[in-house]
């Protein structure tokens, strides 16, 4: 590992460089009061409400978009749009849309509903959530503010669905290519590449929200750059605070840290295609990773190893029984390999990105690792557009993946690991296991609680027999700003993701 730990004194050198005055930044500009300036991890590859482009993007549809639910500071479920909702038997769900209006000014109708929901689900629909809306059978709008959604089987989850950033509900008389949602802020404007900028939304639904009169966000990909524009005073709140930076900013007195556990760092394969198509050589390399060294190398020791399914320890569904199911055992690593065909090792790519040096060391590491059981691997390291293009195409063999979960509920990891769902590059391609898509389907449509533990506890055992992912850690996941900015809350758990939800509560003094 002296390659890796070389690796790591050489950022801890560059974070503390980072700390020192630093050149602005292209893209600041002169301050305009009220306005908070954001630094975002990369500029988003696409803004459409429905698609699932990566976290910086996600962020940005929170400022411009409301679904019929969310989720509160202690990350239990709310209304948004919806301010109440009941099921009605077992197969349909009712909900009450408060009085709100859409960013041009429209009052947001039973109608908007139906007519998001049947968008996602059409037949060439793209968005994130299309497997999940076409359980619907029907959407009924009784009247304006009230929503009807009969699904085909019962649907436990329906409410959370609702609340992810993915499923926000568009005004039905839309452009096509400019989709109006009814979030708190509004685009008017962005640098391809750079920066977007949002003004207050002035039929925002809530009472005195929001408090800022606009956001400017502004895209470092360089996360050194990114802390070195807050601490010079271009930035007053940014994203993914580098893991070696974050001993400095909880030093620094004029900064504050908000750091939770909650995301983590998985590989995804080509299920489509020899070696990855065969689970013995999955769990092969399951078993070949030091979650421990990864922790040190990549996250500077914020986070813990991963060896299951990504269920905190603190749900309810958490299963001990399977803590250390993707140990480190080399030996076992080779024996799976040889079961397999592949005695004498075996030559992959691995697909990360070098735009998050946490993907990036991940890779490197893996890398390391896996080349001691005899897997021999080549990396490939574009931006991060580029990475989630390739993923969703499944031009690779392996690939890191980081994220959190959609929801606290065990069905959010649903999304990556049921190869029965769309292509998308957060979860393996062309690899199904139909026992965890039955098993996830059943979880889904029970009502009784300690029904479902068990059935997630079937699954989690078949999930690591036949490794759809393979997990590798748990990781601190932070945002820094200046102390004078307050209302902004890193929300818990898996829930990290959307804290873009809070800018509507943001002061700056």
């Amino acid at each position: 590992m002296a390659t890796t730990v070389s690796r790591r004194a050489t950022l801890a050198g560059t974070a503390a460089a980072a700390m020192l005055p630093f050149l602005r930044i292209p893209g600041a500009r002169a301050r305009t009061p009220g306005v908070l300036t954001f630094g975002l991890s990369s500029f988003p590859p696409t803004i459409q409400p429905w698609a699932n482009s990566g976290t910086a993007a996600a962020t940005m549809k929170l400022l411009m978009y409301r679904g019929l639910c969310s989720y509160g500071d202690d990350g239990a479920l709310r209304g948004e749009l919806a301010e109440s909702w009941a099921r009605d038997g077992n197969n349909a769900w009712v909900f009450k849309l408060r009085q709100a209006k859409f960013q041009n000014g429209e009052a947001v109708t039973s109608a908007d509903v139906k007519w998001t929901v049947e968008q996602i689900a059409a037949e060439r629909s793209t968005a994130f959530f299309r497997a999940e809306m076409q359980n619907v059978e029907r959407v009924e709008t009784p009247d304006d503010r009230t929503v009807r959604i009969v699904t085909k089987v019962p649907v436990a989850t329906l409410p959370n669905m609702m609340a992810s950033y993915h499923l926000p509900i568009i005004s039905r008389v839309s452009e096509r290519n400019t989709p109006v949602g009814a979030g708190p802020f509004v685009l008017k404007g962005q640098e391809r590449g750079t920066s977007l900028d949002f003004e207050a939304n002035p039929n925002f639904y809530k009472p005195g929200l929001p408090k800022l009169k606009g956001i400017r966000v502004v895209a470092y990909s360089d996360e050194n750059l990114r802390v070195s524009a807050l601490q010079s005073g271009d930035l007053d709140l940014i994203e993914y605070v580098p893991w070696q930076a974050m001993d400095a900013i909880t030093a620094n007195p004029e900064l504050k840290l908000d750091a939770v556990d909650g995301a983590f760092m998985f590989l995804v394969f080509n299920g489509s295609k020899p070696p990855f198509n065969d689970h013995r050589v999955r769990r092969a390399v399951a078993h070949a990773i030091r979650r421990d060294e990864l922790v040190k190398a990549a996250f500077f020791g914020r986070g813990s190893g991963l060896e299951q399914l990504p269920i905190a320890s603190s749900s309810a569904y958490y299963n001990a029984e399977y803590k250390d199911g993707w140990k480190y055992d080399p030996d076992l690593s080779k024996k799976m390999l040889a079961e397999a065909g592949f005695a004498d090792g075996l030559s992959c790519s691995l697909l990360s990105t070098a735009q998050y040096g946490m993907h990036k060391d991940t890779a490197e590491v893996v890398q390391n690792h896996l080349a001691a059981v005899g897997i021999k691997v080549e990396l490939n390291l574009p931006d991060w557009a580029t990475r989630v293009s390739i993923g969703n195409r499944g031009q690779y063999d392996m690939a890191v993946m980081g994220t959190a979960a959609d929801s606290n509920d065990p069905d959010g990891i649903a999304n990556f690991i049921d190869g029965s769902l769309s292509p998308s590059y957060v979860r393996s391609y062309g690899l199904k296991v139909d026992r965890v898509t039955e098993l996830l389907a059943a979880g889904r449509a029970e009502f009784d609680e300690a029904k479902r533990k068990a059935i997630y506890r079937e699954m989690e055992g078949v999930a690591i027999e036949q490794a759809p992912i393979v997990g590798l850690t748990w990781r601190s996941q932070g945002y820094a700003m200046k102390k004078g900015v307050s209302g902004f809350r890193n929300l818990p758990g898996a829930l990290t993701f959307y804290s873009g939800l809070t800018f509507e509560t943001t002061v700056m003094a």
